[in-house]
Order: C-alpha cells, then sequence, then structure tokens
C-alpha cells in the first residue's frame, strides 16, 4: 500500500533544507580525541548526508542552506555539485559566520562522541527571504532537519518553507535531527519540534528525540501512542528507532513495521541514521513496500557504520542490494519482518 503519492512530474525528489558542515574523522581511532593526530575531511551534517545518500541512489535533490564565504563554503559547495545535488539556493552568509565544524572520536567500535563547533553556525542564518516557493513547488516532497529549528533566523525559514510545502501539496519530512547544541532548554526544544512534527507526513526520530518532542504534550512515553497522536495531525508514517534493538514504522491505518538491524563489524557508532534516512526515503520514492523499504534503510545503516566516512561513503542501489544479498546468505530471511 502507498501511504503517499509523489508527482513524478518534478523536478527534483527531494528539497532539503538544515545543516550542513564539515566532518573531521580521525584516522588514528580507537583512541581518545586528546590522542588522534591525524583526520580525514568530510562533507557532514545529517540533510546534507542524506542529500548525497539520495543522489548516489540515483535520486535529483535541491537544497536550501547558508555556507560560510571561505574554502570550506567552496569545499561543500564542490562536493554538491559533482554528486549532482542542485546548489541554486546554497548561498553564502556576508557577515563572516563561519561553517559548522564536526570532530569524531573512535573509542571503540561502540563507543563514539562527536565534538562541535558551531558558534554563530552559518546555517542557522538561513532567512525567510531565503525560501523560494517557485523553488519548493519543483520538489516531490520537502526535508526539514531539526537542528534548523534551534535558533533564528533559521526556525523561522524553516516554518516557512514548511508552510509553503503544504499551501501546494508537497509532502514535509521531518527528520528530527536533535544535537543539543545552540538549543536553551528542554522547553523550546518541544515547542518547535512539537510545532514541525504536526504539520509533517513523515516523521523520523530515536525514542529519545520523540521524547524530547513531546515533553509537553503529555503522552506515556511509549512508541505505539507516540505515533497515534502524530497520526491524528495528520503523519502518514511515524519511524521510531531504538538503535541497536532496531526500528518500527507505523503508518496511519493501524499497522506497524519492524526491521532489526543487519550485522555487521562495527567501525563506529555514527553516521547510521543518514544512510537509513536517505535509503528508506529512496524506497518510497521508489513505491517499494514499507517492510522493504525499512529493509533498504537498514542495510544503508549498517553499511554506513561499518565504514570511514559519512557522505563519502554513502552506498549505490546495487551495492545495497548485493549486501542484504550476502547477509542474507549468512544470516538467514529472519533480518526484516513485518
Amino acid at each position: 500500500m502507498k501511504y503517499i503519492e509523489f508527482d513524478n512530474s518534478k523536478e527534483f525528489d527531494l528539497i532539503l533544507l538544515g545543516r550542513v558542515a564539515v566532518d573531521f574523522n580521525p584516522t588514528d581511532y580507537y583512541c581518545p580525541l586528546s590522542q588522534s593526530t591525524t583526520f580525514k575531511k568530510y562533507l557532514g551534517g545529517s540533510p546534507a548526508n542524506i542529500a548525497v545518500g539520495l543522489s548516489r541512489l540515483g535520486k535529483r535533490c535541491g537544497f536550501f542552506a547558508k555556507v560560510s564565504d571561505d574554502e570550506l563554503g567552496t569545499f561543500v559547495e564542490n562536493f554538491f555539485k559533482n554528486e549532482g545535488i542542485d546548489c541554486s539556493h546554497i548561498t553564502r552568509c556576508t557577515n563572516g559566520e563561519k561553517i559548522g565544524l564536526t570532530f569524531t572520536e573512535i573509542l571503540s567500535e561502540t563507543e563514539s562522541s562527536i565534538l562541535m563547533y558551531r558558534n554563530d553556525a552559518a546555517d542557522l542564518k538561513l532567512s525567510v527571504e531565503d525560501i523560494d516557493e517557485e523553488y519548493i513547488k519543483k520538489a516531490k516532497a520537502l526535508l526539514i532537519s531539526g537542528t534548523a529549528l534551534c535558533e533564528s533566523p533559521s526556525r523561522e525559514a524553516a516554518l516557512k518553507a514548511t508552510i509553503l510545502a503544504k499551501k501546494n501539496n508537497i509532502p514535509v519530512i521531518f527528520d528530527i535531527d536533535y544535537r543539543a547544541y545552540n538549543w536553551k532548554n528542554s522547553d523550546e526544544i518541544a515547542i518547535y519540534y512539537s510545532t514541525l512534527a504536526s504539520k509533517a507526513d513523515i516523521i523520523l526520530g530515536s525514542r529519545e528525540e520523540f521524547d524530547l518532542t513531546e515533553k509537553l504534550i503529555g503522552l506515556d512515553g511509549t512508541d505505539k501512542t507516540s505515533a497515534a497522536y502524530w497520526h491524528s495531525l495528520g503523519a502518514k508514517i511515524v519511524i521510531i528507532k531504538h538503535g541497536k534493538e532496531g526500528s518500527t514504522a507505523y503508518t496511519n491505518d493501524g499497522e506497524s513495521y519492524d526491521i532489526k538491524p543487519f550485522p555487521v563489524k562495527l567501525l563506529k557508532s555514527f553516521g547510521g541514521g543518514d544512510g537509513y534516512a536517505s535509503a528508506f526515503l529512496y524506497g518510497l520514492l521508489e513505491g517499494w513496500e514499507i517492510i522493504d523499504a525499512l529493509e533498504f534503510g537498514s542495510a544503508s545503516a549498517a553499511m554506513l557504520v561499518a565504514s570511514h566516512a559519512c557522505s563519502q561513503d554513502m552506498p549505490s542501489v546495487d551495492a545495497v542490494k548485493e549486501f542484504i544479498k550476502k547477509e542474507k546468505e549468512e544470516y538467514g530471511e529472519m533480518i526484516a519482518r513485518g
């Protein structure tokens, strides 16, 4: 059953709005960040990674973003262009704001951390003047990353884009993407997250992210209650992730679909969510059944946590399919169940 109908006449499969950053991942990993001396530079930021992921899967993406007016801004724009992502609505900051930097620490296969530098971050300078309704109308869907809501003027830009998408019957995808930086308090988080979630057709987040979103609503903190509440406000698909325990997609007809993680040798514990989102959305855009899209997303997530980079290592369709085939040959057919 299709829960969302996408207009295949549109130029872009997805337009995204939110964080574009630069990641520095250590090559001398399995030690504290204080002892790491060598890093590889990658394009970063959850919505940026999702855009690259979808592009690698053959989908056409556009983007609303602000980047720094320097060589790092040039780096991310060039990376996007090389991936076939439209940069016509990515603009440079004019007051010296710098692109966000992320240094990652890979202590072990299961223990990683992220150190973000986001003071006066360029991506948070996106303003309502940057939001172009005619551009939004060219998309099959709009994705808003939750970090765009943490500070003005970016939060108003995100809300304006959402309103214009709804006006034009364009599905809205809300990737909660919680990062503690820049938020002032938990009430502020709940106000803006719940506002955006109430307008979304698809919501993706961890159990912890849904708890933050629902802080002021008074729900009981269970997945079924969360899904039922957001469905009552118009969401078609609600995905709640539980890390190594897997994730569940709840649909607005009362059905639910579970997926378990694919077994892999982990290199790091971050980056999987962006691979998951891009591959799951690819499946929806292709008109797949929910469980097949979930399986594709889970496979991409596993591939990403087993690799050094996020954006740079996003897989192709054939690579994901081959990975699923090999995993099922080794571990059987019980990886996905619906």
